[in-house]
C-alpha cells in the first residue's frame, strides 16, 4: 500500500511539475496568447497601411491630380505662372556657446 501512495504521489508531482513548468504549460500558454495578440496588432496596423497605399497606387493610375500633388511634395517642383516663395527660419543660437551652427 505504502508503494502505490508513493508512486500516486510521484504521478501527481510530475503532473503539476509538467502543468507549471514543462512545455505546454500555463506559463508557455499565456507567453503565446501575449505574441498572438501583439502579432494580430501588428498584423492590422500593417492592413490598414496597405489599404492607405493602394488607395494611393490607384490614385496615381488614373488621374493626374494625385501625380501633381506627389510632384510639389516631394519634388518641390511648381506650375508655370506659379511663384515659388521658400520662408527660411533664422537658426537659434547653440545654447551653450551662443553661437550660430554657421558662422
Amino acid at each position: 500500500m505504502r508503494i502505490l501512495q508513493g508512486l500516486l504521489i510521484l504521478i501527481i508531482l510530475g503532473l503539476q511539475l509538467r502543468l507549471w513548468i514543462g512545455p505546454g504549460s500555463l506559463a508557455e500558454m499565456s507567453r503565446l496568447d501575449e505574441a498572438i495578440s501583439a502579432q494580430e496588432q501588428e498584423n492590422s496596423t500593417l492592413a490598414e497601411r496597405n489599404k492607405a497605399l493602394l488607395v494611393e497606387v490607384e490614385a496615381l493610375k488614373t488621374g493626374t491630380e494625385a501625380i501633381e500633388a506627389k510632384a510639389r511634395e516631394d519634388l518641390g517642383l511648381i506650375k508655370e505662372g506659379e511663384t515659388f516663395y521658400m520662408i527660411v527660419e533664422p537658426e537659434k543660437p547653440d545654447a551653450q556657446t551662443g553661437i550660430n551652427a554657421n558662422e
